[in-house]
């Protein structure tokens, strides 16, 4: 039996019409906004042959549990990721590229993550299944799109599947601000996995002693740190650059 979830915004909902439009079940929309962005999306689901259901704005942030909806929420059916760090590596092809994230709690931060990932082209996002905010409505809001895309792989034992990782030839580099190599001196080519630490906690002490590299990105200015999902961005799309040399 296929798992349901539900998708709110604009952004989220119309990325999974157009990625697999066929598992979105019926997608709630307020009728009163007549805009044109509105009335795009509708000729969207329409023309995706959606099931369409008029809603006012008390059931729509109920089924969304949030009132940044945008005015549109949708129930649809999971779609088909890797589920599993060895399902992922075993459909692979080229050198992996997977981004990790060790204690971070926020869902909005998350869904920054994934869309950095979906972006960068990374193969999967890993965090731990406890101590780590779960892959809800808010953060595939957020993602705008890229829960759909890029796999969020959640394990019980973090440290353990950085091993793993490790005994499959990929080169573990977590971020650290004290690190004596900075991330443009890093080898960041080859088969590859970014390990993130939460905003301020960083990476904890067993993660970091799991890596294989430790890497900290100049920081020029003021302040002392980046957002995470900021970080993961430069981070990855530092590993991309490289790549294309």
């Amino acid at each position: 039996m296929s798992r349901h979830k539900i998708i709110y915004g604009f952004h989220a909902v119309q990325s999974r019409l157009r990625h697999d439009a066929s598992s979105v079940e019926e997608v709630f929309f307020d009728p009163t906004r007549r805009d044109r962005r509105m009335q795009d999306f509708l000729g969207v689901a329409k023309a995706a042959n959606v099931r369409l259901i008029a809603a006012d704005a008390e059931r729509l942030r109920g089924l969304a549990g949030s009132e940044r909806h945008q005015g549109v929420v949708a129930r649809a059916a999971d779609v088909a990721l890797a589920q599993t760090v060895t399902e992922l590596l075993d459909a692979l092809e080229g050198p992996p590229l997977l981004l990790v994230l060790d204690g971070v709690t926020d869902p909005h931060n998350l869904g920054a993550c994934l869309r950095v990932a979906d972006a960068a082209g990374a193969h999967a996002l890993i965090a731990p299944r406890d101590r780590a905010v779960g892959l809800n409505a808010t953060a595939a809001k957020v993602a705008s799109g890229a829960a759909d895309t890029v796999p969020y792989i959640t394990v019980t034992n973090l440290a353990r599947t950085l091993r793993e990782i490790k005994d499959a030839g990929i080169w573990v580099v977590g971020t650290d601000d004290q690190a004596s190599e900075n991330l443009y001196q890093a080898k960041l080519a080859g088969p590859l996995a970014l390990v993130m630490g939460a905003e301020g906690e960083g990476m904890r002490r067993l993660t970091r002693e799991t890596c294989d590299a430790l890497v900290r990105i100049p920081m020029n200015g003021a302040v002392e740190s980046l957002n995470v999902s900021v970080a993961s961005g430069v981070c990855l799309f530092e590993a991309v650059r490289q790549r294309q040399d």
